[in-house]
Order: C-alpha cells, then structure tokens, then sequence
C-alpha cells in the first residue's frame, strides 16, 4: 500500500482508485488493517460490515475506518465510483506537534454515531480534487510536495471533521485541556488489561474526579461509560469476527470469571451473549 516505487516517495500515505481496491471489496472475509482508511464513494449501492456495524453505502458516501477495525464486505458494491485515502498514524506524527490529533477527529474511534455521512455532491467532487492533488504530489514529487501534501490533508481531515459535527450536532470547540483525548488515546492502548477509571488517571497523574469532569465536557459521558462502551466493542469484536468463547474473551480481557463477563455484557446490552450473536446473523442475513 505505501511502496516507494508506487509514490515515488517514501510516504506513509497514499490515495487508491477504485480498480485499485477491486480485489479488497470483493473479498467476503473479514479483515483488518492498521492504517486509518478513508473511502469516498461518488457513486455506489452496497454495504459494509465495519466490527459490529451495517454501513449502508449510497452515493456521495464518505466511509470512516479507524486502525484495527474489523471489516467485511457482504455483497459486491454495484459498479462504484470511489478513491481511498489512507495513511499511518506515524505519517501525521511526523508533521504535526499534536499527537493526539487523530483522536479529536470526530469520525474515528466512534462508538456512538454512525461511520458513514453522505455529502453534497459539489462537496464530494472537491474533496476528490483534494485527493487527486495529493496522488500528483505523490507520483510526481518535488523538493516540496512534502508540504503540499501536509497542508492538504490537513485541511481535507478538518473539513470532514467540520462536517460531521454540523451533522452530529457534536461540539468541536478547543478545551482547556487534554485529557479526555489523552484517555481517548489510553483506552485503544490498554483495554485488554485496564478497566478500571483510577488505572487511567494514574497513567495521566491526575485524579479520578480531573479525568471525569474532562470526558463529561467533552463527550457528554462520564469516564467509566467511555470506558465501558469500549469494552463493550472489544467484546463484540471478539464474539462475532475471532469467534472465540465467552471463557476465552474472558481470560484475554483479564475478567476474574466467565460469568463476570456474561453479567456485564448483559447490563450493557439487555442481552445474553447467544442473543447478540443471534440477532446479529438475522440482521446481517
């Protein structure tokens, strides 16, 4: 995805034409990748089985797809006109002072609202300008495409951020500070074997009541929900793409009993974990 010989240049970024993916999207197993994945479709009728979650997939779609994200295509797309941009998170490191910056973007990492927007048909044109830009740049590079390349996409993340807080009604404000993105960050990290809200705050060197009152201005929810749903969503993962036993998961997420887990996934969802799976085939069927 990110050769040399392809970009002519040693980025960890590139852009992909439909034809291009054709072999990912046809592909009927599950997969995942470790690189943050943007598809914008101008014409398509399909969906996505993205961890847990149906994306329905129209015309003028943008697709948000965060690191690790288990990802499944059920039925081939009819006819699609997309581009994809991708890129490592190390990519952005490298330009930007800010290290949580993938973390502020709205789409990713999202639990609570859709993975998907559909956009203007003028918008979706300029985005995809944007993107042609960054392939020249990328195929013919110049002593400064580097920053050509970062100014770009800067600016295209941060439109789409815009935009899908308009659409959301979700804030996008500064805050005073970074500790509910840092706990954002934390969670992806140690999920596994943290699950408890003083863990974190340790980690941050502030106290459990910093750490909440921070992630309830933010995103509305206090610590120990955020922390929940993320669990939530490892659990799932685990349920329905490693197709492991509830013992298993059990053991891999550091719960002291099965049952244990059974009961909290039963307070988060209202149902038993054979229930889930169950609703889950019919849904997808």
């Amino acid at each position: 995805m990110f050769q040399k010989t392809e970009c002519g240049v040693d980025f960890l970024l590139n852009v992909l034409g439909g034809k291009q993916q054709q072999r990912r999207w046809t592909n009927n197993n599950t997969y995942n990748t470790d690189f943050f994945e943007i598809s914008f479709f101008k014409k398509a009728k399909g969906r996505l089985l993205l961890d847990q979650r149906q994306v329905d997939i129209g015309d003028n779609t943008v697709i948000f797809i965060s690191p690790f994200q288990k990802r499944q295509w059920p039925v081939a797309l009819e006819d699609p006109d997309f581009t994809t941009l991708i890129f490592q998170e190390d990519f952005l490191n490298d330009f930007f002072a800010d290290k949580l910056f993938t973390y502020r973007l709205l789409y990713f990492y999202q639990l609570d609202y859709p993975l998907n927007m559909t956009i203007p048909a003028d918008e979706m044109d300029r985005a995809c300008h944007i993107l042609q830009e960054i392939k020249t740049e990328l195929t013919a590079t110049k002593p400064d495409s580097v920053h050509i390349i970062r100014s770009l996409l800067y600016y295209l993340l941060q439109k789409l951020n815009r935009q899908y807080a308009h659409q959301h009604h979700l804030p996008i404000e500064k805050t005073e500070n970074n500790y509910a993105y840092q706990f954002r960050k934390l969670l992806e990290v140690h999920i596994h074997e943290k699950q408890r809200i003083s863990e974190y705050a340790a980690l941050m060197g502030i106290s459990r009541i910093s750490l909440n009152k921070a992630v309830q201005a933010q995103f509305n929810v206090t610590a120990t929900q955020l922390m929940k749903h993320r669990l939530l969503a490892e659990v799932q993962n685990y349920l329905l793409h490693e197709r492991l036993t509830v013992a298993e998961i059990a053991d891999k997420l550091h719960f002291s009993e099965p049952h244990h887990l059974m009961r909290f996934f039963k307070s988060q969802t209202g149902l038993t974990t054979s229930e889930f799976m169950a609703s889950y085939q019919n849904t997808v069927v």
